[in-house]
This record gives structure tokens, sequence and C-alpha cells, in this order.
């Protein structure tokens, strides 16, 4: 392992189903001691990257935050005996494409929203502060559901609007398993397209009509993740987060700074895990949705 890569978890919730997990680590930084988007929000937060395995078979869940770390993900997939990788994107934000060079000879697969994203913003991702240069585009887009196979399990890649307006999920009927990139989130979901919360606050709603029996975040406790994941409980959980925040801007009420409070039911239910930093998160969330929805 390279010194940036030194803290990378290799977590195995379940048979042939991999976490690469990095960061929540009090005190550490991977990039600089200035504000930029690897150790804000990604690594300070916790991310993971995943990938199904199935014989010589696999598909990477997003390709994390650095070449670095998308070396280490095909690094373990040669020792795994893997031949044939397919690389699924979750959406277009910076800590889910980072590692898209490494698998330039792999099948890419996203939504069409994503790949007009990454085409919109290219210049911006090229210069930001780590660069993502050069930006590594999808070869294969879909518009709502698309169905594969890694070996022989049935996968299925499904579009919720929920966090930001390319949100794409994999969905293991078989197992009842969804893998939800930025969709979920735990502590608390990050608001990145405020003037869209009902509509996230409805594609949550149909969410949760679905049979889930466990969710794998890309933001969320490692104990957890390697445990088996989340319930279906997570889904209330940031669904009621947004309603109340969306709720108290409506009605002009005053909305609790701390999250810890503001979160206090679903934080003593067992369905989210109180973790300080995301404090953070919630006051940009506030100062968002009060811009967004007129207050």
């Amino acid at each position: 392992m390279t010194e940036i890569t030194a803290t990378l978890r290799i977590l195995q919730p379940y048979p042939g189903i991999f976490a690469y997990y990095d960061g929540r680590i009090s005190g550490k930084r991977l990039h600089s001691e200035s504000a930029n988007w690897l150790d804000d929000g990604a690594y300070s937060l916790g991310v993971a990257s995943y990938a199904i395995v199935d014989g010589h078979e696999a598909l990477i869940y997003d390709t994390h935050i650095s070449l670095e770390h998308a070396r280490a993900i095909r690094a373990h997939l040669d020792s795994l005996g893997v031949t044939h990788i397919l690389v699924v994107l979750s959406h277009w934000h910076k800590d889910h494409i980072a590692g898209n060079a490494v698998f330039a000879d792999c099948e890419i697969i996203a939504l069409k929203l994503t790949a007009d994203k990454m085409a919109l913003n290219r210049e911006k991702i090229e210069a930001a502060n780590p660069p993502i240069k050069p930006v590594v585009m999808p070869t294969t887009v879909f518009e709502e559901k698309f169905v594969l196979t890694v070996g022989n399990r049935h996968v299925e890649l499904h579009h919720f609007a929920i966090h930001s307006a390319d949100g794409n999920v994999i969905w293991l009927p078989d197992e009842k398993l969804l893998l939800a990139g930025d969709t979920l989130e735990d502590t608390v979901t990050y608001v990145s397209e405020a003037a869209e919360i009902g509509t996230h606050i409805s594609e949550l709603a149909r969410m949760r009509t679905w049979p889930i029996s466990k969710i794998l975040p890309a933001h969320g406790d490692a104990k957890r993740i390697e445990a088996g994941g989340y319930g279906p409980e997570l889904i209330d959980a940031n669904r009621a987060y947004l309603r109340r925040l969306a709720g108290a801007i409506a009605a002009g009420e005053e909305i609790d700074p701390s999250l810890k409070t503001f979160a206090a039911e679903e934080i003593a239910s067992g369905a989210i895990i109180y973790f300080p930093p995301y404090e953070e998160v919630h006051a940009s969330n506030i100062a968002a949705a009060k811009a967004a929805l007129g207050r």
C-alpha cells in the first residue's frame, strides 16, 4: 500500500461483496491541511467503494477518492483471480469518480445524467483540489434501469433522484441488498441540490416500498458496514431529517443547529449513528435549504 492508502480497509460484509473503506479517522487528513474535496466530506466522513465478485468476474461500484485507492482495489481483485471487470458509477461527484482512469480499459456504466454532468463539469473537475485529470467518461449509459449479471449474480441498476439528480443504486434482488451510493447516508444525507428536497423526500418514499433487507451506503460506519449494513430504517431516518428540515423552513421556525438534538429520535432508535463531523454537514444543509427554499 502507498502512504495515501495506508488506512484503507477491505471489509467483506457478505461472501463475494467487498467494501473498500477509508476515512473517519480523527485528526487524519490525506491531501492537505487546507480545505479540499478529498479530505472534507469524503475522507473525514468515511467513504466506501464496493466490489461484487463471482468467479472471474467483478463489478466495481465507484472508483474511490484517488488513483492510488483505485489501484489498490484493482490489485485486490487481481489477487482474487478476477479477469473481467465492469465499473458502475453511483453519480458524478468527485469522490466517486476519482479513480476512473485506473479502469479506463473496462466498461464504465452510468446514467446518461451522470455522463452529462461529468461532461458539463469536466474543466472544474480537472482543476479541482486535488485535480482529477483526465476525467474518464462512462462508456455505456442508460436512463432508468439496467440489468446485468456478474458471474451467476443477478444485478439491477436503478435511478433514484436523491442527493443528486443522477443517483444510481445497485439492487441485488436475490439477496434483497441495496448498494445505495450517496442516496442514503449515516449520520444524515448531504443536501447537494437543496431546491430538489421535495423530490428527494418523495424518492425516498418510493425506495421505502422496496423489499430491502440490508443497505450498504457509500458514507457510513465501517463496523456496521462490515457487519452487513443498515436496515431499511436508514431510509426512514434520512427522509425524516429532510422532512423536518424543509418543514421548519416552510413554517418559519428556527432549526436546531445541533444535529445531535435535531436527529435525536433517529439516533436513539439506532437507525443512524451519531458521528460528530456531521455537525458541519448539518450546518451546511441548513444554509443551503434556507437559501433554496426562500428564507
